[in-house]
Parts: structure tokens; C-alpha cells; sequence
């Protein structure tokens, strides 16, 4: 196919409002460059269901996954996908932070994948209406370095790490500090409007992450509201 016929092709799908990328470059396709690092071990936190872990189990069918999530209800249906995994995927029902103990958790009703440990704010009840019906539920909470420290075996390397905690990653990174330096790589959604109460920044975690080796890789996506602004993004570190 000529470049002109080419350009004809793009220009006629970008007046639609479409675009037309080569699957091959696609981030989604290659996670901007993870899919070629030999991942041995995945940490998935705030696994919910499992959606992260049965996608990547397909990209790393030899690596180990460890899952954390504290609320029941999804966890009986990530123990039911475990279960049939051959030992390959261990789960945790806790939450990770930077203390030890049981902490209330708000648990959203309609959309548990955006139950946090942090109160949702006026912004985000305003563009996800169904963050509004929330309970509170009683959680275990732990420590990444400590729970991986007790694990029988060890981390087996390339490690990487998911986050997906609703604004609290900056405390999962600081006590898990010497889990992340062992991590080839990590995943990481993270809040660019003001989503929770206290929520950590882009900045925060870009310099916490930087001093422990870490470099910002991109975003495998990004989310936007009706005005073209970015409300969050799947940011990739790696080294």
C-alpha cells in the first residue's frame, strides 16, 4: 500500500473522529515494552475480581501472581479463579498501607472496583455518580514488605508490581519500600483530578518511585472527562 493511499485511509477515519494505529504499537498490545521483560512473579493490589491477574497470567503464564484485596465479595470470586490456577496465583484478603491492624474501608456499592480506604470527594461523586452508595466494612491491614518477608518462598525475579488503590499508593510504596527496589517494573493507576480526600499525586509517586530506581515509562491509558481533560491514568515505571 503506497503512503498516499495510506494518508487517504487515516485522513477519511480522522474526519469520523477516528484514528487508525498498527496493533503492533498499540500500549495495550505491548505494554509499552513490559510483554518483553522475563516477569517471573506479579504482585496485583486491589485485585478486586481479578481482572488484572487473568489478563497478565495470559502475558506470563510461568510467573507467580500474589493478589491482595480486602473486600469480601470480590475475593470469593478471585478464590474461585485461584483456586483452578494450579497453585500459580496466591491470594491475600487484606488491604496494604503503611500500618498493621483493622481499619474501616468504604466499600461502593454499585462499583467495588473504586472502594477505597479514603473518602471518594465531591469531584468524583460528581463524574461517577455510582461511587455515591457506599458502606463501611471492617478490613485487615498489612504491610507489602512485611507480608512478602513471611511469604515460604521467595519472590522470584523480574517482579512486577500493579497498584491500583485508589489514592493510596504513596502508603503502600513507603512500607513496601524494599519490595518495590527488587521490582524490574510496576503499574500504577493514579488520580490526576482530586478523587479521594488525602489522595497522593502524580508527583509524589514519581519521586518516591525515582529515588528507589524507578523512571517514568508512560501510560498504558488514560482516562478523560467530557471536556478532554485527563482524570486518570495507568502509569508504567520501570528499570
Amino acid at each position: 500500500m503506497t503512503n498516499f493511499l495510506k494518508e487517504l485511509i487515516k485522513k477519511t477515519f480522522n474526519r469520523i473522529g477516528l484514528d487508525i494505529t498498527r496493533i503492533s504499537k498499540d500500549p495495550k498490545h505491548t505494554l509499552l515494552g513490559l510483554c518483553q521483560l522475563p516477569i517471573r512473579s506479579v504482585i496485583d493490589v486491589g485485585a478486586n475480581r481479578g481482572q488484572f491477574a487473568r489478563a497478565i497470567s495470559k502475558v506470563f503464564p510461568d510467573a507467580d501472581i500474589y493478589c491482595f484485596e480486602p473486600l469480601p465479595v470480590p475475593f470469593k470470586e478471585l478464590n474461585k479463579w485461584a483456586e483452578s490456577q494450579n497453585k500459580k496465583v496466591k491470594i491475600f484478603n487484606i488491604a496494604l498501607g503503611d500500618t498493621e491492624g483493622t481499619v474501616e474501608m468504604l466499600s461502593h456499592l454499585e462499583h467495588t472496583f473504586s472502594s477505597s480506604l479514603l473518602r471518594t470527594t465531591e469531584i468524583c461523586e460528581r463524574l461517577y455518580p455510582f461511587t455515591k452508595k457506599q458502606t463501611t466494612i471492617s478490613v485487615n491491614l498489612s504491610t507489602l514488605d512485611k507480608v512478602m518477608d513471611n511469604l515460604s518462598e521467595p519472590l522470584v525475579p523480574d517482579i512486577l508490581i500493579k497498584l491500583d488503590v485508589q489514592g493510596y499508593e504513596d502508603r503502600v510504596i513507603r512500607r513496601g519500600v524494599e519490595t518495590f527496589r527488587k521490582a524490574r517494573a510496576c503499574l500504577l493507576e493514579v488520580n490526576l483530578d482530586k478523587l479521594y480526600e488525602n489522595q497522593t499525586t502524580f508527583k509524589d509517586i514519581f519521586f518516591l518511585l525515582y529515588d528507589i530506581g524507578f523512571h517514568y515509562a508512560g501510560n498504558l491509558e488514560q482516562v478523560y472527562t467530557d471536556d478532554g481533560h485527563v482524570i486518570f491514568i495507568d502509569a508504567v515505571f520501570t528499570k
